[in-house]
């Protein structure tokens, strides 16, 4: 091994029942620098830094750190060599302090007692070191989500870790938050810690990493010095095929006498007298900062939440439903922006998830007909070109894009007439965001359906809608037609401030 690298992953293969996930994989991380890992969903990346943690044992192939070689890991060899992960879904105690967590299984004790005193004071230094302020006595259900992941870099650097693998770091932030990661981040590497970043954002790539390697379909493809590299190909070497179009193209399709969803001075969970419409045919921008009230308004129209007052009504009656359930029953349907939480049933099959919504419609005395369950799973794994060896494989060990597929692919089945979409390419890579767009255009101009679509991406907003409502502060603020879309108009409306000369 070169002494330039203080970690190589050779020749990894990894295998489960009817799948290989890694195919011959070779990484190699250089000391003091930031090694972007790209690829599509299902491409390989998280199997492969769960090798290195000790998640995952490889099938064949090698780990090398600072020289030592392993054929596995384990999660305690990991730390004793320096390994941290930081992982999408946080490894914390909500009921315990910043302090307590940042000794999670190691507290300092005088005597038998945990010293709490001392892990605070502990927990300053580390804070300080990161130039974040923090108070190690707040609770971790207190903290911002930014401050959340701070506490999970501190840890990692408290624990003396020289390797940091970071997987999808800005998913969960604001910008604000985001832009401090960036300077940590940065710090770090700038102290010598070796730092695998994944990231589905290409523009954060280029302005964190030194080399970018480029994963597609478990196997390697390509390692790029940054600098030399361009976006059009990165997207390239990711989805095996060039994408000249982000956002696909869509006719007009919209019935403007055919209102599906209108809400009327709808006021609840924080919304103010909102009043929209949302035709067939037509997919219809929410946009706004966060805290706008944009999720919430899509809780109120799925039952999710209480209405206070005004009206709402579907395919032109007034409707209030008290539950999701009624939601569904009435035709509406709803892709939550946490599909791991709130969407996609992980632990159980494809199969299920499709039927789950129509599956009271599908029996007879609480006896479920097997042959029209496989048959609706089969038509919408087939119309959704979901990716999977088997019907019966279960939806957590699917790819982040295909697990939204299978989200759609249920509402369909459940034959749902408005479809909101909250966040609908939130931690998905480029190739599979084209496909979710294909599949709402298809949705509107094919289907005759009408969506709801929230986004924080400016441009998706831009790409996909056909007119766009702004809100600030649970207060619709402004409403754009297709011409009059700007990211300065939309801004403006998104912080309340005087538009008339944007």
């Amino acid at each position: 091994m070169s002494e330039e690298y203080v970690l190589q992953l050779q020749h990894i293969r990894k295998e489960y029942p009817g799948v290989v996930a890694l195919k011959d994989v070779t990484l190699e991380l250089k000391k003091g620098e930031i090694l972007a890992l790209i690829g599509e969903n299902g491409a390989g990346k998280s199997t492969l830094i769960k090798c290195c943690s000790g998640a995952v044992i490889p099938t064949s192939g090698k780990i090398v750190v600072n020289g030592k070689e392993f054929t596995s890991m384990t999660p305690q060899l990991a730390a004793e060599n320096g390994i941290a992960i930081i992982y999408q879904e946080f490894n914390n105690v909500k009921e315990l302090s910043a302090a307590e967590n940042l000794f999670l299984g190691r507290p300092i004790r005088k005597g038998i007692v945990v010293d709490k005193a001392a892990m605070e004071k502990e927990a300053v230094k580390a804070f300080d070191r990161l130039h974040i302020k923090i108070d190690p006595k707040t609770l971790m259900k207190n903290l911002t989500v930014g401050y959340q992941q701070m506490v999970e870099i501190a840890k990692a650097i408290q624990q003396n870790a020289q390797i940091l693998i970071m997987d999808e770091p800005s998913a969960p932030l604001t910008s604000a938050e985001v832009e401090s990661m960036f300077e940590v981040v940065e710090q770090l590497r700038d102290e010598g810690i070796s730092i695998i970043y994944i990231s589905h954002r290409l523009e954060e790539l280029y302005r964190l990493s030194d080399r970018i390697l480029v994963m597609r379909d478990g196997e390697y493809v390509k390692t790029l010095i940054t600098k030399e590299s361009h976006t059009q190909e990165l997207i390239q070497l990711m989805v095996g095929r060039e994408l000249t179009e982000t956002y696909p193209s869509r006719g007009d399709c919209v019935k403007e006498d055919d209102v599906v969803l209108e809400l009327k001075n709808v006021t609840g969970n924080g919304d103010k007298n909102i009043s929209l419409k949302v035709r067939r045919g037509e997919i219809l921008g929410l946009g706004g900062l966060v805290g706008a009230g944009r999720t919430e308004l899509a809780q109120l129209v799925f039952g999710a939440a209480k209405k206070e007052s005004g009206q709402i009504f579907f395919k032109g009656k007034e409707i209030n439903p008290k539950s999701p359930r009624e939601a569904i029953d009435l035709g509406l349907a709803l892709v939550p922006e946490d599909r791991k939480r709130h969407g996609a049933m992980l632990g159980v099959s494809i199969k299920n998830n499709i039927n789950m919504p129509i599956y009271e419609k599908n029996s007879t005395l609480s006896v479920i007909d097997s042959k029209k369950e496989r048959e609706i799973a089969e038509k919408y794994q087939k119309n959704m070109a979901i990716k999977t060896p088997s019907l019966n494989q279960l939806v957590k060990n699917l790819s982040g894009g295909n697990q939204q597929k299978v989200i759609l692919g249920r509402w369909l089945a459940a034959d749902s007439e408005l479809i909101i979409f909250d966040e609908p390419t939130r931690g998905i890579d480029v190739g599979a965001k084209y496909e979710i767009y294909k599949l709402m255009n298809d949705l509107v101009e094919k289907e005759g359906k009408a969506i709801l679509m929230i986004s924080s991406e400016m441009e998706e907003l831009m790409g996909m809608s056909d007119r766009i409502i702004v809100l600030a502060e649970g207060d619709m603020t402004g409403e754009l037609s297709k011409e009059e879309f700007s990211q300065e108009r939309i801004m403006a409306f998104a912080s309340a401030a005087n538009v008339e000369e944007v």
